[in-house]
């Protein structure tokens, strides 16, 4: 048993065991509906390919539901949620059924005929030697098969190693085998796909490769969420995908894998098909077999009834065994319970009953494949019995989905919304069925229920033009989410469905939440209990885990609390199912009833205690985002204190040169009166521009003090950027000559350029602006510009350079406090890196922007914007 658990404790095989997805419906049935109509069995195949994106979200929770709670199918999964109904599970049990037997019929059909023609007998022989029916003896032997695999433990969660490997590897026999046979008919029968593309358009079956007459986009789309829903609730799904799963993160690999299995089995369909019917083989459904007899590959004939073999069985299998558990457990066991006479309370041993119960109930559901096969399957292909069972199935969807997502669903609207969407697929899919095989009046397709042309069963209240499943599919499950939605607003939810509502839509933050017990019973009673059900190895088992989580063994005598009830009734539900198993339960409580008042406070005090969880958990991400706030301010902080101690170093420099100058040129004056009056007025010079130098220096730190404290003395008019560009240059030219640069007027406009501002701090701007440009030209040819552009409600003043331009790097960094560009005090320019930050905040006081870029003549283009004077204060100015 270890080593199987090893075995199936792999992603791949979970995948290849959801696989199951694909029958005989897949494998005979796609071909023979592409063969008539085309590309319209691509939805079957779209609808889970898109489904899968969902499987971490709802089969994910699905999942942890079910493994939480002990869910033995998709009926205990219903009944469960909705307060542990039994009439819910029995009805949703009886709609599986519904489904699921034209399902096996399916499958029994495409086995018998598959046979049939392997051994040579024609269509409507199917009978073997001595006058046994090939069909019979098929659904015999898959009987034997799913009661071996399927019913040799009571334990209905616990995981059929055996059948899960032989399905994942009957999913790879059907995927090659298939494949195979694409193979020899696309590249040994023909040329390739265009070779038979090619011969299907001179056939004049070029329909074929398109929409498929009589569909329409809204058919594809409801098709698709046909096939897409369905994967969730198919009752052999459901087995593989969530009883049979051993570990939560397989779920991440099926959410891809799954999607390129559909898609590789789906690759020959269409050329497969194609050659079928230029072919001229009549029966659709069995042309992946005919193909290779008609080629003289009897061995290649062979290997496709061995595939054809493989989907059918795999389905066969897990979904008898998967709808034995569902009769069983929520349709036999409760109706048995009621019945005080067999007196099953009391019984010491029913773990046979139920397995015996399951074992009889597979043959049973065999049974009436094999009568339906019979007596209806004949007239129908593959897929279109498959399309009716799918829309069947799906009417447990909006139940389930809107269950594990919407607490207030209910008991009351899930058994409105699922009775009422099973009677109208009832209606607009098997009374046409009946009508079409003279069962009833077929007038009524015509005429309509009570003579009413609005309530024809294939045109329900005018809605014609869709295919019949899919108009089925619409108004069927249209009605039972109206009647969900509608019966769960009008109805209340009884104290048990409120708690169950609360465990599964939380269950990621309510798992293993202990639930409310004020019964009383003893640990013996339960003791029994798991004796009756699950047998003393087993019943041993739980008293020793339940030992081993506490520190100390219960004694018999002890009364039982909570947590230990909730361990017993979860281990008989997975024997019986939950709505039975709380029965059970109940049967050997005694002591306090705990009446709606007190439910309704436990509830009360319940939802405080998830609503102060909540509190915490938000109050948790607001302190860890606290905290990554807190982080970055204190590296601003660090940065910041970086940069203090360049700019102190950088002051400090500053100050130095210019008073170093000033003393040494002083003294040399001083110690030398006789010096020559050229020299005297050089060193004096030198004495005064380094003077003016230490001026700017405390000049700027003075106004970027001022401006940061809001002390600044504004002098606030009308302003001319033209004029404060020409006062600039003014200032800039003895510069530029000393540099031996060029200082070039750029572009500027016929009128004032009129903006408000302050006259003198924004020629200070332009000023700096040029000057930073003068330190970074070359030393030869060096180039700066500037100008005023109009640009839609603003100025725009340039000024650009050619010198080596600023790196994306620093281009936001070079306007803070303290930054210049260079990192290491040698190659910086002369300055403190304060001329910028004062630029940016002149600009920024009147409502303007300045950034840099790069420049045409290759350097740094610094540009500032201020927002422009109406037009008719601008001609004023100009007049």
């Amino acid at each position: 048993a270890h080593e199987g658990r090893q075995l199936i404790d792999n992603p791949l095989v979970y995948t290849l065991s959801m696989a199951v997805y694909c029958t005989s419906w897949t494998f005979y049935g796609s071909v023979g509906l592409a063969s008539e109509a085309g590309i319209a069995f691509l939805p079957t195949y779209l609808g889970p390919t898109l489904a899968a994106l969902l499987f971490p979200f709802v089969l994910h929770k699905i999942l942890r539901i079910a493994k939480t709670y002990s869910i033995t199918s998709v009926a205990d999964f219903l009944a469960a949620r909705y307060g542990k109904s039994t009439a819910l599970g029995g009805i949703a049990t009886a709609v599986a059924m519904i489904a699921g037997i034209p399902y096996i019929a399916l499958q029994l059909k495409a086995l018998s005929a598959s046979a049939n023609v392997m051994l040579g007998l024609g269509d409507g022989e199917g009978i073997l030697p001595f006058g046994i029916d090939s069909g019979f003896v098929i659904a015999i032997v898959m009987a034997v098969f799913a009661i071996l695999f399927g019913t040799r433990h009571i334990d209905a969660t616990e995981t059929h190693q055996g059948m899960v490997l032989a399905i994942a590897f009957e999913s790879i026999v059907k995927l090659t085998t298939f494949i195979a046979v694409g193979i020899f008919v696309t590249f040994f029968l023909y040329d390739g796909f265009d070779s038979i593309i090619q011969a299907t358009r001179a056939a004049g079956h070029g329909d074929l490769l398109l929409m498929p007459e009589g569909w329409n986009y809204f058919d594809w789309f409801l098709m698709i969420l046909l096939a897409g829903s369905v994967v969730f609730v198919l009752p052999r799904q459901f087995q593989v995908a969530v009883i049979e799963n051993v570990d939560e993160r397989h779920i991440r690999t099926a959410t891809w894998a799954f999607p390129t299995y559909l898609l590789l089995i789906n690759i020959f369909v269409i050329p497969i098909a194609l050659a079928g019917r230029l072919g001229g083989i009549e029966n659709g459904d069995l042309i992946v077999l005919f193909l290779p007899l008609e080629a003289a590959a009897p061995w290649l004939a062979l290997v496709v009834f061995i595939g054809g073999l493989s989907a059918a069985t795999a389905m066969i299998i897990v979904s008898t065994v998967a709808l034995s558990t569902m009769i069983s457990n929520d349709v036999v066991m409760p109706v048995l319970l009621r019945v005080e006479a067999l007196q099953l309370t009391r019984r010491r041993h029913l773990s046979r009953l139920v397995i015996t119960i399951r074992r009889a109930s597979i043959l049973l559901l065999l049974v009436l494949a094999y009568i339906f096969f019979q007596a209806v399957g004949a007239g129908y292909g593959l897929v279109g019995i498959g399309l009716i069972a799918f829309a069947a199935v799906a009417q447990l969807v909006p139940a389930l989905v809107l269950g594990i997502f919407w607490r207030d669903a209910n008991l009351v609207g899930a058994l409105a919304g699922l009775t009422a969407g099973i009677a109208v697929w009832g209606v607009t899919l098997i009374v046409p069925a009946l009508a079409k095989t003279g069962v009833i009046d077929p007038a009524i397709l015509v005429d309509g229920f009570l003579g009413s042309p609005l309530l024809r069963p294939e045109a329900l209240f005018g809605l014609d033009g869709l295919q019949p499943v899919s108009h089925a599919l619409f108004w069927s499950i249209t009605v039972n989410l109206l009647l969900l939605v509608g019966g769960s607003l009008l109805f209340q939810q009884d104290n048990l469905q409120r708690l169950q509502a609360l465990l599964f839509v939380n269950i990621f933050e309510r798992e293993g939440t202990t639930r409310i017990w004020r019964g009383d019973t003893r640990v013996a009673e339960l003791h029994e209990l798991l004796l009756r059900f699950i047998g003393r190895e087993q019943a041993e088992h739980v008293l020793a885990t339940d030992a081993y989580r506490r520190g100390h063994r219960l004694a018999m005598e002890e009364r039982a609390d909570a947590e230990f009830v909730q361990l017993v009734e979860r281990h008989v539900a997975r024997a019986i199912g939950a709505a039975s198993a709380r029965a059970m339960v109940a049967s050997v409580v005694r002591g306090e009833v705990i009446g709606p008042d007190d439910i309704l406070e436990i509830l009360d005090e319940a939802s405080q205690v998830i609503e102060y969880s909540h509190q915490l958990e938000e109050r948790s991400r607001a302190l860890e985002q606290a905290g990554a706030e807190l982080k970055q301010i204190n590296e601003r902080l660090r940065q910041l204190d970086r940069m203090k101690d360049d700019f102190l170093a950088t002051v400090s420099h500053e100050l130095r040169t210019p008073l170093t100058s000033i003393r040494s040129f002083s003294e040399i004056l001083i110690d030398n009166p006789d010096l020559e009056l050229e020299e005297r007025k050089e060193f004096l010079g030198i004495v005064v521009r380094e003077s003016e130098r230490l001026t700017r220096l405390i000049n700027n730190v003075l106004d970027l003090s001022k401006i940061e404290s809001g002390s600044m003395d504004w002098h606030v008019r009308d302003v001319d950027l033209v004029a404060v560009i020409d006062e600039a240059m003014a200032a800039t030219r003895g510069l530029a000559s000393e540099l031996g640069a060029t200082l070039e007027r750029g572009a500027v406009p016929d009128q004032p350029a009129l903006v408000r501002g302050d006259h003198d701090r924004l020629v200070q701007v332009a000023v700096n602006l040029l000057g930073n440009a003068f330190k970074f030209v070359p030393a030869k040819g060096g180039i700066a510009r500037i100008g005023v552009t109009r640009d839609g409600a603003d100025w725009v003043v340039g000024v650009e350079d050619n010198g080596p331009g600023v790196s994306l790097q620093y281009r936001d960094a070079i306007f803070e406090k303290f930054h210049q560009a260079s990192e290491s005090l040698k190659d910086r320019p002369k300055g403190t890196g304060l001329g910028l930050t004062i630029c940016q905040q002149i600009v920024s006081h009147f409502g303007g922007r300045i950034w840099v870029e790069d420049a045409p003549l290759g350097g740094a283009c610094f540009r500032f914007r201020l927002p422009a004077l109406p037009a008719a204060q601008t001609r004023a100015a100009a007049e």
